[in-house]
């Protein structure tokens, strides 16, 4: 054991207890917080979620949050990204086919049915089984519960109808599998659809 022991404690919470200072450490800068809690977040962080964990008010996330894109940006293989309405760390795309290499991911393709049923949901949203079924001129039902299962859709309520038919929307798994930040970066619809 050491003569004695450092003990983090913030400026602002310094101890004198027994008219004893511990040593402290300075509270480590704001980009320097935002990168540790990026790093550790398995999806997307909001604005606000940063702000509250930081105490920081949005303006100096914010300004945080540039400077370590920027700096992110300038050296290594992480950059930071604005995806599905909140911020996450992620690897350039020049190493893809390393990760790819590394991690060898099933093939998890969507179908092309699945793709479709996503599609008209994407672009209706609140949208019925029925009205896509309509759109789309089959039973769509096998379709919309994998969809479910794989949390790219979620049921947003219930229609004010008979029998009261669920309402489906996208989730943010699906701005994330898509690479969206919101649903305003989705292709303009083709004309007649």
């Amino acid at each position: 054991m050491y003569p004695y022991q450092l003990q983090y404690t913030p400026r602002r919470q310094e101890s004198l207890a027994a008219g004893r200072i511990h040593p402290t450490v300075p509270e480590p800068d704001l980009k320097d917080v935002l990168h540790a809690l990026l790093f550790v977040a398995d999806a997307p962080l909001s604005l606000q979620t940063l702000c509250e964990a930081t105490g920081a008010p949005a303006e100096a996330v914010e300004a945080a949050l540039h400077a370590l894109q920027e700096e992110l940006a300038a050296r290594g293989a992480v950059q930071l990204v604005a995806l599905a309405g909140g911020y996450q760390l992620a690897t350039k795309p020049e190493y893809a086919f390393y990760i790819a290499r590394l991690l060898n991911p099933p093939q998890k393709r969507l179908s092309r049915a699945a793709l479709e049923t996503l599609a008209i949901i994407a672009y209706e949203q609140p949208v019925t089984q029925a009205q896509i079924d309509a759109l789309r001129g089959v039973d769509s039902s096998h379709t919309v519960r994998q969809l479910l299962a794989r949390g790219l859709i979620q049921e947003l309520g219930r229609k004010d109808a008979p029998g009261k038919p669920a309402l489906y929307g996208v989730t943010p798994q699906f701005l994330h599998y898509f690479g969206l930040n919101s649903l305003e970066e989705l292709p303009e619809r083709p004309e007649g659809e």
